[in-house]
């Protein structure tokens, strides 16, 4: 039909649509009312009675007084009016191409007690290990526009602070907001890890991962671990976890975060088990990676952004801005105005 339309015609009817075109066919009905419904004979029936002014103007209306005829205006500005906001119209803008990548992203992060050592240097200042992580983690998720990204926190026990979500704005507020305690002060990388591919897995019944995948396309999965310590908590062995990782075809990226490794530890306690770490990773061919100070914590996020990029522009998605509420005001200005006339009459 656009065809036979002037190009400039089509391209303005292009730029609307409704929410509910059906409801434009309530249109005719007063005419069809005053072709279908017998007039009310004199001195009253009990059939239904159609009001004058609203089918005035589809009769000869050669006898109307002025008032009748603006009446009839009114009455059908004001049903035009009330079927169009009904329809919904709306405008139709298209949106500037967004990233996307069909990647999906937990990030496993230790929450233990030892995350309050304050042995790493943040804008010139001696901060605890959690607040180096937060800096850069933040400022990593927010980097990943177009990933779907996820946080679990785990200690004593693991939970999940941020489901898989476009919206890595409210990622990087979940990560920002966490607080050591609130999970146990021990270290769970197994169940940390087995929380994190739950929700990766596609199998998973309950699981977000599933869900909003309409493409059907595969999506490259990862899942990077942060720790600070040995694991010590939990009900799961880190190495049986990652064997798992690799049976559902998801990479692991561990961070061992910390100065001190448990192989030169020299008697200290809560050092970082930098071994089980590697061991993890290589299971599920992933890498790992040692952090010993807040610009290797910087680079490893490089690095990390780099093994898991190739982000492209997507198609733009259309977006509509309602505009019903403006031949719904109009109803309401036409229903005004057809009350004051009535009670001037």
């Amino acid at each position: 039909m656009s065809a036979f339309l002037p190009a400039w015609l089509s391209a303005l009817l292009s730029a609307f649509d409704c929410a509910a075109p059906w409801a434009l066919l309530a249109l005719p009905l007063p005419l069809l009312a005053a072709r279908l419904i017998p007039a009310e004979p004199e001195g009253g029936s009990g059939a239904l009675r159609v009001p004058g002014t609203l089918v005035g103007g589809a009769r000869s209306g050669a006898d109307l007084a002025a008032r009748g005829r603006r009446r009839a205006l009114l009455t059908w500005t004001l049903w035009i009016a009330l079927v169009a906001a009904l329809s919904g119209p709306r405008l139709v803008m298209p949106a500037a191409a967004l990233p996307a990548s069909g990647r999906e992203i937990m990030i496993a992060m230790d929450l233990s007690g030892s995350m309050e050592r304050r042995d790493f240097a943040l804008d010139g200042e001696t901060v605890n290990r959690l607040t180096a992580v937060k800096r850069v983690g933040t400022d990593f998720i927010r980097r990943r526009a177009g990933d779907r990204i996820g946080l679990v926190i785990f200690a004593d026990q693991a939970y999940v602070a941020a489901a898989l979500s476009f919206d890595t704005a409210a990622v990087a507020r979940a990560l920002d907001e966490a607080t050591i305690g609130i999970s146990g002060r021990s270290t769970g990388i197994g169940d940390g890890l087995g929380l994190a591919l739950r929700r990766l897995d596609p199998r998973d019944a309950d699981g977000e991962a599933a869900a909003g995948r309409q493409s059907g396309a595969k999506a490259a999965k990862a899942v990077i671990l942060l720790s600070d310590g040995a694991n010590n908590a939990g009900q799961t062995a880190p190495k049986d976890v990652a064997d798992l990782a690799k049976t559902l075809g998801i990479k692991i990226y561990t961070i061992a975060l910390g100065p001190r490794d448990m192989a030169d530890a020299d008697g200290e306690q809560d050092v970082v088990d930098t071994e089980t770490l590697r061991d993890m990773a290589q299971a599920s061919g992933g890498e790992a990676f040692r952090v010993r100070t807040t610009e290797d914590l910087v680079r490893v996020a490089d690095a990390i952004d780099r093994l898991e990029g190739g982000r492209a522009l997507a198609p733009p998605l259309p977006l509509r801005r309602d505009l019903w509420p403006w031949p719904a005001a109009l109803a309401l200005l036409a229903a005004a105005a057809l009350l004051a006339s009535r009670r001037g009459a």
